[in-house]
């Protein structure tokens, strides 16, 4: 949106974007759902250390937002995406897509097409499962 002197307006969003961006280092940060796009399902965040990143992104058929920093890579995932499921170690399952700790607010890396942020959690859990050779919950045997 441009100002009728040429110059550029900020919207409201932007600065409460930019504004928590500032905050000091090691304090929880919400990753943000770019704007244009809407989150329906609520947000959630399923964090994997950054070098299994680039493994789990070939094993998904649909990819949503991912977010990464130095150490970890972030996936957008709806709320409630934990239920009934042990996400498998290392992964860590961020409730409101808060990141813990985080030097700064972790870059946006991957945006898919669409209005929809989301990577479906059961793929992103079974890829997980898979490269840390994790048998899935469901899997696992009943003991009496």
């Amino acid at each position: 949106m441009r100002a009728p002197s040429g110059t550029r307006t900020v919207g409201l969003d932007t600065l409460v974007r930019l504004q928590r961006a500032l905050r000091e280092p090691g304090t929880p940060r919400r990753l943000l759902v770019p704007e244009g796009m809407t989150a329906p399902l609520g947000c959630d965040a399923v964090a994997v250390p950054a070098r299994l990143g680039p493994l789990v992104l070939p094993r998904l058929p649909r990819v949503g937002c991912v977010y990464a920093d130095e150490a970890h890579w972030w996936w957008i995932v709806p709320s409630d995406s934990d239920y009934a499921l042990e996400w498998p170690a290392p992964a860590r399952y961020a409730t409101g897509a808060v990141v813990p700790d985080a030097p700064g607010v972790p870059g946006l890396i991957h945006r898919p097409d669409g209005t929809v942020p989301y990577t479906p959690p059961i793929p992103l859990y079974l890829a997980l499962c898979r490269l840390t050779g994790t048998t899935p919950t469901w899997s696992r045997p009943v003991s009496a």
